[in-house]
């Protein structure tokens, strides 16, 4: 179960994240914008209480970074905990488990990549591979 905690702090609006974050987390996710004004400039999740990320709940994460930016809000993504970041570097295919997968996030065709590919690993964990891409 996916928990989410929002403050509003200025021009900035922080959601704090606690739980695993997987394919049942989008209804929580998508509620953290409801309440986002024009006046709010940056949205800032904070995953330091997220211990597991699935692929599933890594497309939330990119669908609330795409809405988050298509208000025009910038995003930052801080907390990442092992096995969240490893999934990410995973995913995009990138090498080793410490990589600057959260500074390469920020782009959108990165992101686009991420999305791809980590909809790849959920369709391969459904229909029973359990293989994940090794980035391709």
């Amino acid at each position: 179960m996916i928990t989410t905690d929002v403050e509003y702090r200025g021009t900035t609006v922080l959601v704090s994240v606690g739980g695993e974050l997987d394919e049942e987390s989008g209804r929580v996710l998508r509620q953290a914008l409801e309440h986002v004004t024009p006046g709010e400039r940056v949205l800032m999740v904070d995953l330091h209480g997220v211990p597991v990320i699935t692929a599933g709940g890594l497309l939330h994460l990119l669908d609330l970074h795409r809405r988050a930016e298509d208000r025009g809000l910038r995003v930052l993504v801080v907390g990442w905990q092992p096995q969240p970041r490893e999934l990410m570097a995973r995913t995009a295919g990138l090498p080793g488990p410490a990589s600057a997968t959260a500074d390469r996030y920020a782009t959108p065709g990165f992101r686009r990549l991420l999305a791809e590919r980590a909809e790849r690993t959920r369709e391969l964990t459904e229909s029973g591979s359990g293989r994940v891409p090794a980035g391709g």
